[in-house]
C-alpha cells in the first residue's frame, strides 16, 4: 500500500491521520524513492503546531529526512539509477511510503551506512556539521556549551567536538540523559533539573565562561546562555523547543561584545556543492566509528503521533526513526 501521514490542520498530535495515496510518478528531474526509514525531529512538531508557517492550507505532510531505494527515474536525471540507496533532508514531505523528489536533494549512501542510520542522521548530522564548521567554527582548545546534549543533534555534536579537540560541556534533564551524553564526547554534564547551568558553567570554567553556546532551546535558556559566554563569545541559536526568544534585544550583546547567529540548515544545503560534501564528511565520521548514531526509539510510520508525544514530553534520547 502507498500511503501518507497528513496533518489535517494545525494542532496537537491528534491531527495526524493516515491516508491512502496513488503511487507517484517522477517528472523531469525527479526520482521516485521507496522509503525504508524516516527521521523524526523537533522541527516536525514546529510545523504541526503552526509555530512555523505552513506551505499549504491543509493536509500537510510532515517529515524532513528519510532514506530509501530509487524505484523510478524521471527524464533528464543523471547520476542516479533505479535500485540505488539514497537519503535526503528537506522541509516536510517525508511521512510517506513513497515519494517523488528533485534529484538535486539526494545523496548516495555508502554500503557502510544503513537506511536507519541515514534517516536518523541526515538532518541532525548535517545540522551538527554546519553548527561546528560554519556557524561557530569550533577549533581545538576552545570551550563550548551545548544545550540538549542528549538529543539527536547533541549526541552527534558531542562526538564531533571531541574528535576536533574541543572541550564540550552539555546540559540535559535528568541523570540518565546526562550519563548518555557523557558517553558521547562531553567532558562535563549539567543536569538543568537540579542545577543552575549558568552557575555550573562559571564554576567549571573558573569564572571565565565559554567561547560559544549552541542553543536549540530558545526562550527558557537564551538569557542564561549569554551569561555563560566569555567576552567576544558567540551564541548560536538554532532552535526553540521551549518557544521563541521574544524578549531578545541587540543591547543584550553589549555586556561582553557578544555575537549571535540564527542559522538554518536549508540555507547551507542550498549552496552548490555543500550537501554532498558535508554528507560525505558526516558519513566518513560515522563509518570510522568516531561518530556513533544512537537510534533509541523506533515506531511504525502509522504510529507517528506517539513519536511526537514522546518527543514533545522529552521522553526521547538520541534519534527516533519511523518504519513504513
Amino acid at each position: 500500500m502507498t500511503y501518507a501521514i497528513v496533518a489535517r490542520q494545525q494542532g496537537g498530535s491528534d491531527v495526524l491521520e493516515q491516508i491512502k495515496i496513488a503511487k507517484p510518478s517522477p517528472a523531469a528531474g525527479e526520482v521516485l524513492v521507496r522509503h525504508a526509514a524516516i527521521g523524526v525531529n523537533f522541527i516536525d512538531t514546529y510545523f504541526r503546531t503552526g509555530l512555523y508557517p505552513w506551505p499549504v492550507d491543509k493536509d500537510l505532510v510532515l517529515g524532513s529526512e528519510a532514506a530509501g531505494v530509487i524505484e523510478a527515474v524521471g527524464d533528464g536525471v543523471s547520476g542516479f539509477a533505479v535500485g540505488e540507496r539514497v537519503a535526503y533532508t528537506i522541509p516536510n514531505g517525508a511521512y510517506v511510503s513513497h515519494r517523488v523528489i528533485d534529484a538535486k536533494h539526494l545523496v548516495k549512501l555508502p554500503d557502510t551506512i544503513s537506511d536507519e542510520v541515514a534517516a536518523a542522521s541526515m538532518l541532525k548530522g548535517l545540522t551538527a556539521h554546519y553548527l561546528l564548521h560554519r556557524s561557530y567554527v569550533a577549533e581545538a582548545g576552545k570551550k563550548v556549551l551545548f544545550h540538549a546534549a542528549a538529543g539527536g543533534v547533541g549526541l552527534i555534536a558531542g562526538q564531533w567536538l571531541a574528535a576536533k579537540g574541543v572541550t564540550a560541556y552539555g546540559t540535559a534533564g535528568g541523570a540518565e540523559k546526562c550519563a548518555l551524553a557523557s558517553e558521547h564526547g562531553y567532558s562535563k554534564m549539567i543536569d538543568y533539573k537540579s542545577e543552575d547551568f549558568v552557575e555550573r558553567v562559571k564554576e567549571i570554567t573558573d569564572g571565565q565562561g565559554v567561547d560559544a553556546v549552541y542553543d536549540s532551546i530558545g526562550k527558557d535558556t537564551y538569557p542564561g546562555s549569554l551569561q555563560c559566554l566569555k567576552n567576544f563569545g558567540s551564541l548560536v541559536s538554532f532552535g526553540q523547543s521551549s518557544g521563541p526568544a521574544l524578549d531578545f534585544k541587540l543591547s543584550d550583546l553589549a555586556v561582553g561584545s557578544y555575537s549571535v547567529t540564527r542559522p538554518v540548515l536549508f540555507h547551507f544545503t542550498a549552496e552548490p556543492g555543500y550537501l554532498q560534501s558535508a554528507a560525505d564528511e558526516l558519513f566518513a565520521m560515522i563509518s570510522s566509528g568516531e561518530i556513533k548514531i544512537s537510534i533509541n526509539q523506533k515506531f511504525n510510520l502509522s504510529d507517528v503521533a506517539k513519536a511526537h508525544d514522546q518527543l514533545e514530553t522529552r521522553k526521547t534520547t538520541g534519534s527516533t526513526v519511523l518504519l513504513p
